[in-house]
């Protein structure tokens, strides 16, 4: 079985165009072997504090929400939202580019659709989820 991504939505403006996107997504997608119908869309902040109110409670804008969606029959389907606002400040923040920061965002979310997830405090960033999303960001700088 090629293992790649169905079909990759990419909706939005960000300083990250939808081919590099693809590619991202792709990536994750082939070194997790598995296949995909993903969406990804680029949101402003408002919106995404709306987002993020409506499915996790909070009311405050994040970077980045992953939703796994059941598809028709075994078919993995998944919606990825970033916040390119909200993704500068943490590049600014960690004194990454943003490129880099949405290349994370990007991988972060295909792993959550994946079914990865990670804690939720700062021991997260030693979790085996991290880990992998560094390697795949690693991958594509």
């Amino acid at each position: 079985m090629t293992v790649a991504a169905d079909l990759v939505i990419v909706a939005g403006r960000a300083p990250l165009g939808p081919a590099a996107v693809t590619a991202i997504v792709r990536a994750v997608l082939r070194g997790e072997r598995q296949a995909a119908a993903i969406s990804v869309t680029f949101v402003g902040r408002d919106r995404m504090r709306g987002l993020n109110r409506r499915f996790l409670g909070a009311s405050r804008p994040t970077d980045v929400l992953a939703f796994a969606l059941p598809g028709p029959g075994e078919r993995l389907t998944g919606d990825i939202y970033i916040c390119p606002w909200v993704a500068a400040r943490e590049a600014r923040r960690h004194r990454v580019g943003l490129r880099e920061e949405l290349v994370r965002l990007v991988v972060h979310g295909t792993l959550h659709v994946l079914g990865w997830d990670h804690p939720d405090d700062e021991s997260r960033l030693r979790s085996p989820m991290w880990r992998r999303q560094e390697r795949y960001v690693a991958a594509a700088r």
